[in-house]
């Protein structure tokens, strides 16, 4: 019996698809250049599921890639070669909120904006906002973060504990529903940004924040992404607690007042968020903090103090991606990402920047520079990528020379593979080695991250 019998042998045959469209969606994800089908798909409803899939590909021998909404980027969802794709969407529960312990727990394909819709009604929300309407799992996988993180963390310090599916159909409970342990090694972060090379992430219990009782929003504008930058570790340096602290510069700005039909000015910007507890700390914090920019250059400010001028505000962050899409049609788009000790962050944006002009490429930068983690994209003719493929590598090996990474919050996926020696050193070897010891037979996500 073939792989594909098999599976709808165990699964039925509404959980197991070979149509074209489904596979070619299963193939690809958002930022990298190639897409290759998997064998087929399978949409797992429950933990049983999971383990039928894995116990398939065992006996046929044949790669599984967890696939959670597809909004990965560097090309962790590309198959290598024959392989079942593990769609975990309807795995979509949130099974319970405490809100009395500031907790609660799902399924990975829950994604995080049907969470905070699930829970905002007890007044708490989940912080984590990678832009994309990302599952829950994937977020975990990739060790996603997003604009808020400079407050509240990514997922690894929001993750508390996980259900997981080994290679051998082994379900594992890592953690613990508490906001401190030192029992035992933390296999649960170790599971955290793995990119499904380790298991199948089945549940996740999360970290919930209470809603801030006031919030204000606001976008300084600069002559030049140098003064933005610096102005944002200023910022840092204070240590007034910004909520969001978020790079835009002057071409992201551009298509995005084309995109979304805007006239903000097309000058490089800062977006910044704070969250208070009362109104005159808010005040106080938002004035010292725009000092700051001023200070720096900032020659416009703007407010956003009305939940729907802070939609608004919001709204031209995080389209950038689209809206660049959209500005450029027919151009294959590469998006990278690096992290830098905070006060290398200045001059790696210019460094970008200026790296930009001198090799004639279109892109814009953007990025959670509270965090030190920036994005470039690059959108060039298809035949020129690799022209895009060679600025992202120059950036990246800048990042490592000052002590950075080679991804933020991206992941590895294929793109990133070949700085990791670089990177990690001798620590490389046993990672793979780690990999080893969970997936003897190299079936999970095989030729992703260290793997």
């Amino acid at each position: 019996m073939d792989l594909v019998s098999r599976l709808v042998q165990l699964l039925g045959p509404e959980r197991v698809s070979t149509v074209e469209s489904v596979l070619d969606s299963h193939g690809r994800d958002e930022g990298y250049p190639e897409s290759r089908r998997p064998l087929v798909v399978v949409f797992a409803e429950n933990v049983e599921h999971v383990q039928a899939t894995l116990a398939a590909a065992r006996e046929h021998r044949t790669p599984v890639i967890p696939y959670g909404a597809g909004s990965s980027l560097e090309g962790a969802l590309v198959p290598l070669g024959p392989a079942v794709s593990l769609d975990l969407s309807r795995m979509d529960r949130v099974l319970e909120v405490r809100p009395e312990d500031f907790l609660a727990t799902v399924e990975p394909g829950v994604t995080h904006g049907a969470l905070n819709r699930a829970v905002r009604h007890h007044g708490l929300f989940f912080p984590v906002d990678p832009g994309a309407d990302a599952s829950l799992g994937g977020m975990a996988a990739t060790n996603a973060s997003g604009t808020t993180t400079v407050r509240y963390g990514g997922m690894r310090h929001n993750v508390l504990a996980l259900q997981v599916v080994l290679a051998d159909g082994q379900v594992l409970e890592l953690g613990r529903p508490v906001r401190k342990t030192s029992s035992g090694y933390d296999l649960k972060d170790l599971f955290i940004g793995s990119e499904g090379t380790l298991g199948v992430i089945t549940r996740l219990t999360v970290r919930l924040h209470p809603l801030p009782a006031h919030v204000h929003a606001a976008r300084a504008f600069f002559p030049s992404v140098e003064a933005a930058s610096e102005a944002a570790y200023e910022i840092m340096a204070t240590g007034l607690p910004v909520a969001r602290l978020e790079l835009v510069d002057d071409l992201s700005m551009r298509v995005v007042n084309a995109f979304l039909d805007r006239r903000d000015p097309e000058q490089p910007a800062l977006f910044l968020e704070f969250h208070s507890s009362t109104e005159a700390a808010l005040r106080a914090e938002t004035e010292a903090v725009l000092d700051v920019c001023r200070a720096h250059g900032a020659g416009l400010v703007q407010a956003a103090q009305t939940p729907e001028e802070r939609s608004a505000l919001w709204e031209a962050r995080h389209k950038v991606y689209w809206a660049a899409t959209h500005a450029y049609p027919g151009r294959a788009f590469l998006t990278t990402d690096v992290a830098v000790p905070l006060s290398k962050l200045p001059k790696l944006v210019a460094f970008a920047h200026r790296l930009l002009q001198e090799t004639g490429l279109v892109g814009g930068i953007v990025g959670h520079v509270g965090d030190g983690n920036f994005h470039v994209f690059v959108a060039t003719p298809p035949d020129q990528y690799p022209r895009a493929e060679e600025y992202s590598e120059r950036l990246v090996r800048r990042a490592l020379e000052v002590g950075g990474t080679a991804t933020g919050e991206h992941g590895v996926g294929l793109r990133k593979r070949k700085f990791l020696a670089e990177e990690h050193g001798p620590a490389l070897p046993w990672m793979r080695r780690i990999k080893a010891l969970l997936d003897p037979d190299g079936l999970l996500n095989p030729g992703k991250g260290p793997a």
